[in-house]
């Protein structure tokens, strides 16, 4: 996982921010239809979801594996007067609580194709019972757009690439608030900047 995490602390590294500090717009229609309550971001990079979050009143937890991310994170909630539960590991090596969460949101958390779906199974255990799961990252269809367009980011192989049905199966026991395949124009910092097609849920955990 070396290659990896070397590829998120290089991305992070600079002074600008690689996705902006602006929360992402599904993120933020979402969680204000919420109570504000514990939530955790997983793969949270330089923490603008996180932030935003803290500033509506969620006490946050968020993780990632690049250390760069993490500072900026931090320097993010300071500028914003707000406090963040932020730890740099691989998700088995964090030592979260069964049910210690009641929103769990996972924005563009493209995670190795290989443990995905792991990880997406392990996160449930964390999340309490009709608790919320608030979701966007880029779907199978992707590859198309990025073929026109680079600047709009996102995995170039088909495998870190979502579809309804690896949501359906990854979060079988959540009743589903909404899932759809959806083409967006994004304008999000460096890297996220013109027409994909994303996968957006929201479900409830039974």
């Amino acid at each position: 996982m070396n290659n990896w995490t070397q590829r998120w602390d290089d991305r992070y590294s600079n002074e600008e921010f690689a996705y902006g500090e602006e929360p992402n717009n599904y993120l933020k229609d979402q969680i204000e239809k919420l109570n504000a309550g514990s939530i955790l971001f997983p793969a949270e990079g330089e923490g603008r979801n996180a932030i935003y979050a803290a500033k509506l009143g969620w006490k946050v937890a968020a993780f990632d594996i690049s250390a760069e991310g993490k500072n900026k994170a931090l320097k993010l909630a300071e500028a914003n007067n707000v406090t963040i539960n932020y730890q740099v590991g691989e998700l088995e090596s964090l030592n979260y609580q069964t049910e210690q969460f009641d929103a769990i949101a996972l924005i563009y958390a493209h995670f190795p194709a290989e443990i995905k779906s792991s990880i997406h199974k392990t996160l449930d255990k964390y999340l309490s019972k009709n608790g919320i799961i608030i979701f966007e990252a880029f779907s199978k269809k992707h590859l198309e757009y990025l073929a026109l367009n680079d600047k709009v980011g996102g995995p170039k192989d088909i495998e870190s690439l979502f579809s309804i049905e690896e949501i359906q199966s990854d979060f079988s026991n959540y009743e589903i608030i909404e899932l759809v395949e959806k083409e967006i124009e994004l304008n999000e910092g460096l890297f996220h900047n013109g027409k994909g097609s994303v996968i957006r849920f929201v479900g409830r955990k039974k």
